[in-house]
C-alpha cells in the first residue's frame, strides 16, 4: 500500500516525495516548497484542459463512426469525408507558410544524421548500454549477426569469420574513406606524415581521396587510433598488431569502430510497464542518475562480475596539434507519457492526475542537473533537454504540451523553451495536419517523427466502423502509408526543420535480422529522414554504414520540390470493399495476432516488462511494445465487429496460442503459464485487449494493461 504525504494541498507518494527532495532538488536552488506549490498550481489550471481535450477526442471519434456507419455499404466519397472532417474540427485550414525558429539545439539533433536508440529507462543496464552506443566495433557487430552469410565455427575466436568482416569492413571503408587508386584491403601500413594520414600499400604512399577526413590521432608504442569524419560522422582505426585480429592484417588494424547512435530516447512511456508510484519512482532514478553522469549498474557475465558506467569523452589530437574532444555518449532524450493516463503518483482531491503533466515535471527538473554541469561529460552542450511527446492527436493538443512545458519551466525557473520538444507523428489527425501540428510548437520543436505501428493502430480504430480491413501482412503496401511517410518529410523540410531538428522514421523490429535491415533500412536516409530508430547498439553501428552511403542533407534538398504528400491518399482507409478472404487467410491472421498479443502481454502483466524480443509464431524474435499490441488488439477488434470472425473463433485461437507461447517460454523460471487453467490475469488482459477493443480510448492499450497490472501486483504481493 502506498504512504502519501501532504505536499501543496497535493497527496504525493512517500517514495516520489523522498526522490524529489533528497536527491532531485538538491544542488538545484530550488525549495520543495516552491516547486510543490508552482506544480499544485499547474495542475489545477491545466488538469481541466487535459479532460476537455480528451473528452473531444471521444467526441469526434463518436461522430466519425456515426457518419461510417450511416454510408456503411455505399461507395467511398472522400469529397463529402473530408468535407464532413473539416467540419467538425478534424481537419483543420493550413495557415501561411513559416518555418520553425528552435534556438540552443545540440548538432547531434540539428546538423547531423545518424541512428536513434530507443530503450526502456527502467532498465538501468540497457539505458547505460545505449547512452554508452555512441561509438561500437563494426567487426564485432558484423562477427556476431547474419550481416554475413554463415556464423562462427567452434569456441573463441574464428579467423575465417575474422576474414569475412575484416572484408566487409575494407569494403566499406572503399565508399567512406575511399584513397586515391586504391582499396584499404590492401594497405600494409597507415601512418601519420605531415599532417596527414597515409596509407602504405607495396612501399607507396597513398593519400586518401579526401585528405580533410583526417581529423585526429592517438598514438602510443605500436598501438594508434586514426580518426577520419564523412557525412559529419567519425570513423576510428585502431591499430594494434599484437592484438589477435591485428596481427592477421598486414596494417596492423585491430577494429573500426564507427560512430553509431547520435541519439537515444530514454523512454517512460511505451517500451515500460510503470503503473503505479513505485514504478514512475524507478523511471525517475534512473533517469536522474544518467542527468548527473553517476548511474552504474552492476551485473554477472560469464561468471564475472561487471559495473557498467557512463562513458568518458575521447580526446584526441587533431592534425595541427590542437586538443580534439569528441562525445562519448548518445546524446539522451527522454520519452514522457501521452495525455490520455493518469498517475497514483500524485493525488489531488482524492483523484489521480495527468501522468504525462507528471513526466514532464520531473523528467525536466532531473536534467537540470545537467544543465549546470560546465565541464566533464555532459548531455547537452548546448542547454537544452530533449523530450519526446507522444500520442497527441491535432494541433490543439500540441499547443497545449507547448503550455505545459512552459509552465513547467516556469516553476523550475528556466529560460523560455529551454525544454525542446519531439513530437510523435503517430495519430491520424496529427498526420492529416502535421505542418499546424509544427506551427504550435515552432519555438521548442526538434523532432518530428513517424511510427508505422501506433498510426496504423489509430487507422483502423479511427475508421473501425467504415468496413473490414486488408489483412495486416498488405497493410505496408496500402497507399495510406506511403503518402503518410512521405507527407511526414514533406512537413518537416517545408517548415525549415533541415539543420534545426530531426525527421525521423520508426524501428527496426527484427533485432536478429541484421542482414535484412542491412539491405532495407538504408531507405530511411533515402526518404529524407536524418535519424531513424534502430532496436540495440549493434543495430545502431550497422545502421550507421547507411549515413555513410547517404548525404542525407542532399538527399533533403533534392526532396524539396517534389509534389506533397496526397491527403486524399492519407485518409483513405486500406478496407477490404468486399473482397472476400479464404478461411485458411483469415485465420492464419487471427492466430498470429493472438499468440503476438499473447507472447506480449504475458511479460507485461506478470513480470512487468514493457519491451522484449518476443517470438513470433514462426518463433523469429521481435521487438514488441504497445505500438505492436494496439495494431494486433485493433485489428482483431475490427474483424470481430465486421463478422469475418467470432468471438468463439478468437477464444479457441487464443487457447491454442497460449500452449504455443508456453512452450516459447518453457525455459524462463520466472514464467507462469497461460494453459490448461486459462485463468490467470495475463489472459484476462489480452481477452479484455480483443473484445473491448473498439471502445478502447483511440484504440489505446494502457487502459487495460495497468489496470490488469496492477491487479497482478496485488495478487503477487509486490
Amino acid at each position: 500500500m502506498t504512504e502519501y504525504v501532504t505536499r501543496a494541498g497535493l497527496d504525493v507518494a512517500a517514495p516520489l516525495a523522498e526522490l524529489m527532495e533528497t536527491q532531485v532538488l538538491p544542488g538545484l536552488g530550488l525549495t520543495p516548497e516552491g516547486v510543490w506549490a508552482g506544480y499544485a498550481a499547474l495542475l489545477a489550471d491545466l488538469a481541466p484542459e487535459n479532460r476537455r481535450l480528451l473528452a473531444v477526442r471521444d467526441e469526434m471519434q463518436e461522430q466519425i463512426d456515426d457518419w461510417l456507419s450511416a454510408r456503411k455499404g455505399q461507395p467511398w466519397d472522400m469529397a463529402a469525408y473530408q468535407a464532413f472532417l473539416h467540419d467538425i474540427g478534424y481537419l483543420v485550414a493550413e495557415g501561411p507558410a513559416f518555418e520553425i525558429s528552435t534556438q540552443n539545439v545540440d548538432p547531434e539533433i540539428a546538423t547531423l544524421a545518424g541512428p536513434q536508440l530507443v530503450v526502456p529507462v527502467t532498465n538501468a543496464r540497457f539505458a547505460l548500454n545505449a547512452a554508452n552506443a555512441r561509438w561500437g566495433s563494426l567487426y564485432d557487430a558484423l562477427y556476431g549477426t547474419d550481416a554475413l552469410p554463415g556464423s562462427a565455427q567452434g569456441p573463441g575466436y574464428d579467423p575465417a569469420r575474422g576474414a569475412q568482416a575484416v572484408a566487409w569492413a575494407a569494403d566499406f571503408l572503399d565508399k567512406a574513406a575511399p584513397l586515391n587508386g586504391a582499396s584499404h584491403a590492401d594497405v600494409q601500413a597507415y601512418k601519420r606524415q605531415d599532417g596527414a594520414l597515409l596509407a602504405t600499400i607495396d612501399g607507396a604512399d597513398v593519400a586518401f581521396a579526401d585528405p580533410s577526413a583526417f581529423v585526429g590521432y592517438a598514438e602510443e608504442g605500436d598501438t594508434a587510433s586514426y580518426m577520419l569524419r564523412h557525412n559529419g560522422l567519425h570513423i576510428e582505426l585502431l591499430i594494434d598488431p599484437s592484438h589477435p585480429v591485428g596481427a592477421t592484417s598486414a596494417s596492423g588494424l585491430r577494429d573500426v569502430v564507427l560512430e553509431s547512435a547520435l541519439t537515444a530516447i530514454q523512454d517512460c512511456e511505451d517500451s515500460v510497464a510503470a503503473v503505479d508510484a513505485e514504478d514512475k519512482v524507478v523511471v525517475y532514478g534512473n533517469w536522474l542518475g544518467l542527468m548527473k553522469g553517476d548511474l552504474s549498474e552492476t551485473f554477472s557475465k560469464g561468471g564475472q562480475e561487471m559495473t557498467r558506467r557512463l562513458n568518458d569523452d575521447k580526446v584526441l589530437t587533431a592534425p595541427d596539434g590542437s586538443q580534439l574532444v569528441l562525445p562519448g555518449r548518445a546524446l539522451l532524450l527522454v520519452r514522457n507519457v501521452g495525455h490520455l493516463m493518469t498517475t497514483d503518483a500524485v493525488m489531488l482531491n482524492g483523484q489521480e492526475t495527468p501522468e504525462g503533466m507528471l513526466d514532464a515535471f520531473v523528467t525536466a527538473a532531473c536534467a537540470m542537473h545537467d544543465l549546470r554541469k560546465t565541464d566533464g561529460p555532459r548531455n547537452s552542450r548546448a542547454g537544452s533537454v530533449y523530450v519526446v511527446k507522444p500520442k497527441m492527436h491535432g494541433p490543439e493538443e500540441v499547443a497545449f504540451a507547448d503550455k505545459i512545458y512552459g509552465r513547467v519551466e516556469e516553476i523550475l525557473g528556466l529560460p523560455r523553451n529551454t525544454v525542446k520538444l519531439g513530437v510523435m507523428d503517430e495519430e491520424r489527425r496529427t498526420s492529416a495536419n502535421l505542418r499546424e501540428c509544427i506551427r504550435a510548437v515552432r519555438e521548442r520543436l526538434v523532432f518530428i517523427n513517424t511510427g508505422f505501428l501506433d498510426r496504423t493502430g489509430d487507422e483502423i480504430h479511427t475508421s473501425m466502423q467504415a468496413g473490414a480491413f486488408v489483412p495486416k501482412g498488405e497493410m505496408k503496401d496500402a497507399a495510406w502509408l506511403a503518402a503518410y511517410e512521405n507527407g511526414n518529410v514533406d512537413a518537416g523540410l517545408a517548415t525549415g526543420m533541415q539543420g534545426k531538428g530531426q525527421i525521423g522514421k520508426g524501428m527496426w523490429a527484427k533485432p536478429d535480422a541484421m542482414a535484412e535491415m542491412l539491405e532495407a533500412k538504408v531507405g530511411h536516409p533515402l526518404s529524407g529522414a536524418n535519424t531513424a530508430w534502430v532496436p540495440s547498439p549493434t543495430a545502431a553501428t550497422l545502421h550507421a554504414t547507411h549515413y555513410h552511403l547517404v548525404d542525407v542533407f542532399g538527399r533533403q534538398d533534392q526532396l524539396k520540390d517534389r509534389e506533397a504528400a496526397s491527403l486524399t491518399a492519407l485518409l483513405t482507409p486500406p478496407l477490404l470493399s468486399g473482397r472476400n478472404l479464404t478461411g485458411e487467410e483469415v485465420q492464419r491472421d487471427v492466430d498470429n495476432n493472438c499468440q503476438g498479443i499473447l507472447g506480449y502481454v504475458v511479460r507485461w502483466i506478470d513480470q512487468g516488462v514493457g519491451c522484449s524480443k518476443v517470438p513470433d509464431i514462426n518463433d523469429v524474435g521481435l521487438m514488441e511494445d504497445r505500438a505492436t499490441l494496439r495494431i494486433s488488439s485493433q485489428y482483431l477488434a475490427n474483424w470481430l465487429l465486421h463478422g469475418l470472425v467470432t468471438k468463439d473463433q478468437v477464444m479457441e485461437s487464443l487457447k491454442r496460442m497460449a500452449l504455443e507461447v508456453d512452450r516459447q517460454n518453457a525455459g524462463d523460471p520466472a514464467y507462469a503459464p497461460i494453459a490448461p487453467g486459462y485463468d490467470g490475469v495475463a489472459f484476462a488482459a489480452a481477452c479484455d485487449l480483443i473484445f473491448k477493443g473498439v471502445e478502447q480510448p483511440s484504440g489505446y492499450t494502457e487502459p487495460v494493461l495497468h489496470a490488469r497490472r496492477r491487479e497482478a501486483k496485488a495478487k503477487q504481493g509486490v
